[in-house]
């Protein structure tokens, strides 16, 4: 299988944690999104969406969406389980996955693309033009903190998002944090339990690399 990735952004991070924290090997090739390579037919003709990451498996089979791939992945490789190692946690793990997602990097990603000129007529990802909405900046800004505080809320009295281990949930949150540093946000002092997790998640191999 071919992985195509940028890995600064924040999809592709939440991908490169997971199977560094696997120690898989995967042949990668980087999509340069500052060059606009992502939006240029070669990779077009790949990944018709323009998004990264995207995987190709050996059969030619295409998948574009994180939580697919790291579905997948775990099948394959799930001597690290990091989707859970039962039906309540990986229910728990799937469903703060999807609550970072929508809580947390859509918030990110409204502040961002609706004030960067970067992504004028761009203000969602995707083939589809969107117009910037400016008013949804701070918006956008508010659910950023409003989110800290329910993560800080979440993590008090425990290790992990779930459960004693570092799971998908893990880096989702976390990856949800370091994004929102692209908008010059940063966790709140009174967020003290989001702030010792953080410092916690910080220090593993996998996120350092």
């Amino acid at each position: 299988m071919k992985l195509y990735t940028f890995p600064p952004a924040p999809n592709p991070k939440r991908l490169d944690i997971f199977i560094a924290e696997k120690g898989i090997e995967i042949e990668t090739i980087t999509v340069d999104l500052m060059a606009g390579e992502h939006r240029k037919a070669p990779y077009l003709s790949i990944n018709p969406w323009g998004t990264v990451p995207a995987l190709v498996l050996d059969d030619g089979t295409l998948m574009t969406e994180v939580i697919g791939m790291l579905y997948y992945l775990e099948e394959l490789y799930p001597e690290v389980p990091l989707l859970g190692s039962d039906t309540v946690s990986r229910a728990q793990i799937l469903s703060w996955d999807h609550r970072c997602f929508f809580e947390g990097f859509s918030s990110v990603a409204e502040v961002l693309r609706n004030s960067s000129e970067a992504f004028v007529d761009r203000a969602l990802p995707g083939p589809i033009s969107y117009a910037q909405i400016p008013d949804l900046v701070e918006r956008g800004r508010k659910r950023i903190h409003g989110f800290y505080h329910v993560l800080d809320k979440h993590l008090e009295g425990k290790p992990f998002m779930v459960g004693d281990t570092f799971t998908v949930a893990d880096i989702a949150a976390y990856v949800f944090v370091n994004f929102s540093g692209w908008v010059k946000e940063t966790i709140p002092d009174d967020c003290q339990y989001l702030l010792a997790w953080y410092q916690k998640v910080s220090e593993r191999p996998s996120v350092k690399s």
